[in-house]
């Protein structure tokens, strides 16, 4: 199939992938005296089988390009040590408190001189 003729397909291919979604949600309301697991299970497929259709777009296509190049930077990433992310975090913890304190000695401050000019 030429792209050309995929891309004229493109709003039919919409068309059934939200056609899924509407079928899930209207089937899970009004199956809902069903039990809670067949319901999730039909949502699954069904979104399994709207997200594939939609996978087959030209929109979907790069959308699913982009997943992919997200998860190879992931990847690149150097994730911190335990004992960096620890140490980070308390460094933040006290930086906090102090700053924390910082105002409120400044508003106990500034409290004491306002109830002194008014009096």
């Amino acid at each position: 199939m030429s792209e050309a003729v995929a891309g004229r397909l493109d709003p039919v291919k919409w068309f059934v992938a939200i056609a899924l979604v509407a079928v899930g949600v209207i089937g899970n309301s009004y199956y809902a005296e069903q039990s809670l697991l067949y319901r999730v299970i039909a949502l699954l497929v069904l979104a399994i089988a709207a997200g594939w259709v939609a996978s087959t777009t030209a929109r979907g296509g790069a959308f699913w390009q982009l997943v992919k190049g997200a998860r190879t930077e992931i990847r690149k990433v150097i994730w911190p040590t335990r004992q960096e992310t620890t140490q980070t975090t308390m460094i933040v913890v006290v930086f906090v408190f102090v700053m924390a304190l910082i105002l409120w000695a400044m508003d106990s401050l500034l409290g004491w001189l306002v109830s002194m000019v008014i009096g």
